[in-house]
């Protein structure tokens, strides 16, 4: 395994910054005239910040960047200052020339983990919206977005370590019969 480093990878490793506040909205998802099971959902605003522990390069395959190459990222999770969890996310590259990456990532929170997926177009731009594509524990019907974009002094994607995140989620709460 060799180590590579393009100039805007960056940019894919910045896919976790978030702060958490939670601020549910319930809501049913069935008519009135429904006969089946009504759904409970409630939003949750996540709000974290991530900061980059490590960041590998892997290249497979021919020698230098191609297609199949990929970079590893790990981040801790922060809420005020405290440490609550991790992230770690997966990219591999589809294209090299435009750069496009496949992202795949974990947020592992108290409460449970959330799926994302993104495909980055490079060079990334600042902000980038990430798909939630589920979750476990309090999180197992997790959907929608997280919203990341730089925190710090750095805002060039290529020395940005640290993103704010901001989840956009409903999650399901309960059947009702």
């Amino acid at each position: 395994m060799r180590k590579f480093r393009p100039s805007s990878l960056s940019a894919a490793a910045g896919l976790a910054a978030v702060l958490l506040c939670t601020a549910p909205a319930v809501s049913a998802r069935a008519s009135a005239s429904d006969t089946g099971p009504r759904i409970r959902q409630h939003t949750e605003i996540i709000q974290l910040v991530a900061k980059q522990t490590r960041s590998e390069n892997v290249d497979v395959g021919k020698k230098g960047l191609s297609p199949g190459d990929g970079i590893v990222i790990a981040e801790d999770l922060y809420r005020d200052g405290k440490k609550i969890g991790d992230h770690s996310v997966v990219c591999t590259y589809i294209l090299t020339k435009p750069g496009e990456l496949q992202c795949l990532g974990t947020f592992a929170l108290p409460q449970g983990q959330i799926t994302s997926q993104a495909l980055l177009h490079l060079p990334a731009a600042a902000s980038v919206d990430i798909a939630v594509t589920g979750g476990t524990g309090d999180y197992r019907s997790a959907r929608g977005f997280v919203h990341t974009v730089p925190a710090g002094t750095h805002t060039v994607p290529a020395a940005v370590t640290e993103r704010r995140l901001t989840f956009h989620i409903i999650v399901d709460d309960q059947q009702e019969g």
